[in-house]
């Protein structure tokens, strides 16, 4: 039996120390703000990061240097016979098509999942990678799974302000002028490919709402399991750590027989989209 080893990107919102914890390997996402590259969770922490946003800094994201991708996977190779490669939804980023180019060079040990994922949901797949792994699986017998089951999970995301989606041309001039006036609240969707406006609330208690009633469908509709037994829920946040803890509290008594397993920072990648103050609920179905 080969030994696996497991690759993901800092979209998943896996920090260096939990990679460590995890025994898995977290390639930290480059930002350009004002022209410097600083790397998530090395040298940008969370504080760090909405102090620039707030501040007004021109923030763009990068994807991973090639031959940071190339040297991780070469040094593991010394120690471990296959890799299994896990980064953000392809919809989201060419970080995921770069990196399947990459692995034809490596005679099928570096198996790249097109996960469509990102955040608490990409998360999980490392974790049910680290778990099929463990259970003697091989790299392709997990990217396979990983890709079957990758539309089994679901994000909502409430928006506190429209002025991230404006600046990253996700909405118009106009329409921010107009959601701002009405004191929008948007909920945007995260379901495989890309980030897309879902509901407009008038205030967070509606939001949150609408929210929940969005998991509730999908847990019985979408995923026919009506209270969440075989569901994981997470909740994910932007800078607020305190309102998503009060946010758990009303959906953990929502989904009693669901267990709310994380509160997580949302990724930055997904944080420069959307600002500081966003909540998000997600979900995504249990290993089978």
């Amino acid at each position: 039996m080969g030994k696996i080893a497991v690759v993901t990107d800092s979209n998943s919102g896996i920090t260096q120390e939990q990679a460590r914890e995890y025994g898995i390997n977290v390639l930290p996402m480059p930002f350009f703000i004002n022209g410097e590259t600083f790397f998530e969770d090395i040298d940008l922490t969370q504080e760090q990061f909405y102090e620039k946003l707030e501040g007004n800094a021109e923030i763009s994201t990068s994807m991973p240097a090639v031959g940071s991708v190339t040297d991780l996977w070469d040094k593991l190779l010394e120690e471990y016979d296959e890799i299994v490669h896990i980064p953000m939804s392809s919809g989201l980023s060419s970080s995921c098509e770069t990196a399947m180019m990459l692995s034809q060079d490596y005679d099928g040990k570096v198996q790249v999942v097109n996960n469509q994922r990102i955040s608490v949901t990409q998360k999980q797949s490392v974790m049910d990678a680290a778990v099929l792994a463990e259970q003697g699986k091989s790299a392709a017998e997990i990217k396979n799974y990983l890709e079957e089951t990758k539309y089994d999970s679901s994000i909502y995301i409430m928006v506190d302000t429209l002025a991230y989606l404006k600046k990253g041309g996700r909405i118009t001039p106009a329409a921010a002028a107009l959601g701002t006036l009405l004191k929008l609240k948007p909920v945007l969707q995260i379901q495989g490919e890309k980030l897309d406006a879902f509901a407009k609330a008038r205030t967070v208690k509606q939001a949150k709402n609408i929210m929940i009633e969005a998991v509730k469908n999908d847990f019985s509709k979408r995923f026919k399991d009506e209270t969440g037994e075989n569901m994981h829920l997470y909740i994910a946040y932007t800078k607020d750590r305190e309102t998503a803890m009060e946010f758990k509290a009303q959906v953990q008594e929502a989904f009693p027989k669901a267990e709310v397993t994380t509160v997580d920072p949302l990724s930055l990648s997904v944080a420069c989209h959307i600002g500081p103050g966003a909540l998000a609920v997600a979900c995504a179905k249990k290993l089978s």
